[in-house]
């Protein structure tokens, strides 16, 4: 395990005195007018009771959800690294927005920070485990739900990347528990996760998903009675245990914040931030992707090394962009909710951002005439969790939808005579659905768009809205609501909210950290990405 460096240890103390100076209630430097504003503040108050209530009183862990009506007895009896990630974010968020106080906040994260300490994980490479109790932060063996399957314990690259992220914004927000938040976040080692080679052809490496440590291997090599995905064996693996198959390819996807971490506390190579597609390549040995990408190849030379990029685009409605993995709006805009990445990617990031979230806009209001927008994983109005996506703005050639029958999946064909594929257009768009926290993520690219869009769905669907905010999706067609708000996509709204009204300042704990050496990577980078035409 690499520890920090004197570039970063620099880019702390800068972090410290930047925290020192944050104060609750910090000053408005949002666009919106003054009744916008409110909106906002009133839309954080209303979400912060959530988490009030999601939380358990004694561990400071958050459930991964709870009923639409709040009843303590109707939060679940699991939670993830991300839950406790968004936790955090939430109290932060909480604070600089003046809802709770400073000395509070602390009380809650010391907690919580408590807890994360005496949570079971990994040895080896201090990554924790994917579902535990929040009552008791036990490691969960079985399921607590019908039909109590047995669980099977995983390392998630991803979901370690969010609690990572988080504990080193409280490091970075909160002196008095630098120590305590920097010493677990830096004992999480990321390079635990990278093949050096799984992408020859720009000469770096990917994160793989995951890891099981102890799994029944059956006769074709997948678990028994356990996760469906199959197990890659490699040599020196423990008996019983297995990576996932799949590595993280596409660039444009949540998974990236633990790229990110793992860069920025010298784990992982910094050729490694481009090793993700951004498209995958023009060519006949990748015709099976959603669209054909316009783009060329471009070579950028990091510390010595010179790594080729594919800088591919698809377009949309006049519009190139960097496709997401399903064409979900958390793949594309989580991220930059706690990393400046528009900033730092003058020629990158700060095309293709608002280009993407411009895209879900046209889609629900133009292409589709549900009457609203946001399209990203939630809960099922219907029951359950499901991905939702604009299938065209994604690279999986049967993407995310926004139906729940799956009706609109689409496919722009490929126009090689060497290998073509025909077009297949969308005919029925079926009932959408749509999740409130894909408006807040679009905040920073358009304010008033996501305000309105917002203000329509809460006066055409009052059961949407509850003492907690926004319930997490409703179906625009039936009016259907899934009655429940989730962590993950409460504290979103949180971050959303906190970094509309307080000029960035909760990403700012964790850019400190990053800057030093993501912003370079970013800033050398030019997307293949703008408005098409004059």
């Amino acid at each position: 395990m690499k520890t920090p460096g004197p570039i970063l240890a620099a880019a702390l103390a800068t972090a410290l005195v930047l925290a020192s100076s944050s104060v609750a209630g910090a000053t408005d430097t949002s666009t919106l007018d003054t009744a916008g504003q409110a909106t906002l503040r009133q839309y954080a108050v209303d979400t912060w009771h959530s988490f009030v209530l999601l939380v358990n009183p004694r561990t400071g862990l958050p459930s991964d959800h709870i009923g639409g009506q709040l009843r303590p007895a109707s939060r679940s009896a699991y939670t993830s690294p991300t839950n406790i990630g968004m936790y955090l974010w939430a109290v932060l968020a909480a604070r600089d927005l003046g809802i709770i106080t400073a000395d509070e906040a602390t009380a809650r994260l010391g907690k919580t920070l408590t807890s994360i300490g005496r949570l079971e994980r990994d040895e080896a490479s201090g990554q924790f485990y994917n579902w535990y109790d929040p009552a008791t932060g036990a490691t969960l063996h079985t399921w607590p739900e019908p039909p109590n399957n047995k669980v099977y314990p995983f390392l998630s690259s991803v979901d370690n990347g969010w609690l990572a992220s988080a504990l080193i914004m409280v490091a970075n927000a909160e002196p008095t528990l630098h120590d305590a938040a920097w010493s677990i976040a830096t004992s999480m080692d990321f390079s635990f996760y990278y093949d050096p080679t799984a992408n020859p052809d720009a000469g770096t490496g990917l994160l793989r998903g995951g890891y099981w440590p102890e799994v029944p291997i059956g006769d074709q090599g997948t678990p028994t009675n356990g996760p469906t995905n199959c197990i890659a064996r490699h040599a020196g693996d423990p008996p019983f245990a297995g990576w996932t198959c799949h590595t993280y390819g596409a660039f444009n996807t949540e998974p990236r914040i633990a790229s990110y971490v793992g860069i920025a506390l010298g784990q992982l190579p910094a050729d490694h931030y481009f090793g993700g597609w951004r498209t995958f390549p023009n060519t006949c040995a990748w015709n099976w992707q959603e669209a054909r990408p316009d783009g060329a190849w471009r070579d950028y030379v990091v510390n010595g090394k010179t790594v080729h990029v594919f800088e591919g685009a698809y377009e949309y409605h006049g519009m190139k962009l960097v496709p997401t993995w399903g064409g979900s709006m958390f793949e594309a805009l989580m991220v930059p909710l706690v990393v400046p990445e528009e900033e730092w990617g003058p020629t990158s990031w700060a095309v293709t951002h608002p280009l993407y979230a411009q895209a879900q806009i046209e889609y629900g209001l133009t292409d589709s005439g549900y009457g609203y927008w946001g399209f990203s994983p939630s809960s099922d109005p219907a029951g359950g969790y499901r991905e939702y996506g604009v299938d065209a703005i994604g690279m999986l050639s049967d993407g995310y939808t926004t139906d729940e029958l799956r009706h609109t999946q689409y496919d722009a064909g490929w126009a090689d005579p060497a290998c073509p594929r025909a077009a297949s257009p969308i005919t029925d768009y079926d009932g959408g659905v749509v999740t409130p926290h894909a408006s807040f993520l679009a905040l920073d690219f358009d304010a008033t768009a996501a305000l309105a869009n917002l203000a329509a769905m809460k006066a055409a669907f009052p059961a949407a809205y509850g003492k907690g905010g926004f319930k997490d999706a409703v179906n625009v067609t039936s009016g259907q609501v899934a009655d429940r708000y989730l962590a993950l996509d409460q504290g979103m709204v949180m971050a959303a909210i906190a970094n509309e009204l307080t000029g960035n300042q909760l990403q700012g704990y964790l850019a400190v950290t990053l800057e030093p050496t993501l912003r370079p990577l970013m800033a050398m980078e030019d997307f293949n990405a703008g408005v098409v035409g004059p």
